[in-house]
């Protein structure tokens, strides 16, 4: 067996798993789940009727690089959405089976083996699929600690000039998971510039860039390279996907843009793997990316559930909105493990701790004291379990 699989820790979500396992959770309230990203509002009707017209399709063996009509949607997606040029549909889009796999295969294309020990450069918190994707392709992640003091902005100063030297790729979210903030244009113009000098690709992680507040839309990567006159998208790639704008995570539907370069090469290792999207899924995937009344109804119905839940714990734990995603980032009065013990033993709402979304860098863990609330569950659930949470806070006030 590959011994790099040795390197792979627990996902959190295995570890949540086992901290819950040590106590029995209060059978006088009905379980809430705020711990996993899984969008739990209404798929629209219209998807699924796109995804039922076109079963047809099952009949025969799809294409890795999709339909020409889909890479046209995505391309004409992107330029609506961010104002740029339209991307070629033909060399700069790629469709793919969910971010998620994307995230993953896309180091094992990129990371050159035969250079001496490459690096993967990844924020801290983070998604464990970066961690992972690193130690499967060769290469050893390093981290750069994310903290409430510096705006969680990444700090490219945490590593050595060394490391820099041997990072072939690194991973950025934005929105970021869990923080929900937003990178600004100066933060990506330090980004390119150290692309440049060092010659790594960067990952752009935007899942999460429909769900955000008001008119303010989160700047993206290929936006940000427009702006700063890198139309080319030289060493740049952007992933998104349809899960949490459409409501759709078991459609997995997303899609990589950028540099053309890479995502031919990307395209040759995908036609290898496997990775091509069923012609059903690419008939609803269309529709999708097409249609914004459902992603604005999308986004009124966290914008609610973000003002009230907000409103409710205000008073108990220091929280605030995030520039975007539908996550809350909050510390914790005690250790976040066993904050979300306790809270589930009492009370039967599930939340994240962050550690489990951390390493030990810098001789710190960034996630210690602060927990990950999703607020995908429904409205009721939603405010319920804030209550729920209120009550048990208090029981930390003196």
């Amino acid at each position: 067996m590959n011994s790099d699989l040795d390197k792979l820790q627990p996902y959190p979500f295995q570890k949540l798993a086992k901290l819950f396992g040590e106590v029995t959770p209060n059978t006088a309230f009905n379980p809430i789940s705020l711990h996993i990203g899984e969008p739990k509002h209404t798929t629209p009707q219209f998807i699924k009727d796109a995804l039922v017209a076109s079963l047809a399709g099952l009949a025969n063996y799809p294409t890795t690089i999709g339909s020409d009509a889909l890479r046209s949607a995505i391309a004409d997606w992107l330029a609506r959405r961010y104002s740029i040029p339209t991307p070629d549909a033909k060399t700069q889009i790629l469709p793919v089976n969910g971010s998620r796999e994307a995230l993953f295969s896309f180091a094992q294309a990129v990371i050159e083996r035969s250079k001496n020990d490459p690096a993967v450069v990844c924020p801290n918190p983070f998604y464990q699929i970066y961690e992972g994707a690193a130690f499967l392709a060769g290469a050893t992640p390093y981290f750069l600690n994310t903290l409430p003091e510096d705006n969680f902005a990444l700090n490219f100063a945490q590593l050595p000039e060394a490391v820099w030297q041997r990072t072939q790729l690194i991973y950025v979210c934005s929105p970021g998971n869990p923080n929900g903030r937003v990178m600004p244009l100066t933060e990506w113009k330090t980004l390119f510039e150290m692309s440049d000098r060092y010659g790594f690709v960067i990952a752009s992680d935007e899942c999460y860039s429909e769900i955000y507040f008001g008119s303010d839309k989160p700047m993206g990567a290929l936006q940000a390279a427009q702006q700063l006159g890198r139309g080319d998208y030289n060493n740049l790639i952007a992933f998104s996907s349809l899960s949490k704008r459409s409501n759709v995570p078991g459609l997995r539907s997303g899609f990589v843009a950028g540099d053309a370069k890479i995502l031919q090469k990307f395209a040759l290792y995908r036609t290898y793997h496997g990775c091509a999207m069923n012609p059903a899924v690419q008939a609803a995937t269309i529709a999708a990316w097409n249609d914004e009344a459902h992603v604005a109804e999308n986004r009124h119905l966290y914008a609610e559930k973000f003002a009230k839940v907000i409103a409710m714990l205000g008073s108990v734990l220091p929280v605030s909105k995030p520039d975007a995603s539908f996550y809350l980032w909050i510390r914790t009065p005690i250790a976040d493990t066993a904050f979300a013990q306790q809270l589930y033993r009492d009370y039967n709402v599930s939340v994240l701790p962050g550690s489990f979304l951390a390493r030990e860098v810098h001789g710190i863990n960034p996630g210690t004291n602060f927990i990950r609330l999703a607020l995908v569950a429904n409205l009721d659930e939603t405010l319920e379990a804030a209550h729920r949470i209120s009550k048990f806070v208090a029981t930390f006030t003196p």
